[in-house]
């Protein structure tokens, strides 16, 4: 999944997701660490439309390295830490 030419994308938006305070302007009422950042910055991040966004963000939250948050009607996403540590022991690991 991370290996594919749009896995590069998928790679960007973790690390973005990183420390979105630095990558993405602030949002009003949402703290971009606390609560995540939405499809349509991340969508202008990449430059590419708000369901391409959506559908690499849709990849990262079924791997689990992505949780979802909704807020109101949208839905903000940010970086499962355990869980990218959890998969990065297993690369480690051989796997």
């Amino acid at each position: 999944m991370l290996r594919t030419p749009t896995g590069r994308r998928r790679l960007d938006i973790l690390e973005w997701l990183k420390d979105p305070a630095a990558h993405f302007p602030p949002q009003r009422h949402i703290d971009p660490v606390e609560d995540g950042v939405s499809a349509h910055a991340v969508a202008v991040k990449l430059g590419v439309s708000r369901s391409v966004a959506e559908a690499h963000l849709g990849l990262l939250v079924n791997t689990g390295l992505v949780r979802t948050k909704r807020i109101r009607w949208r839905t903000y996403y940010r970086r499962d830490e355990m869980r990218i540590a959890e998969v990065a022991r297993m690369f480690e690991k051989g796997w």
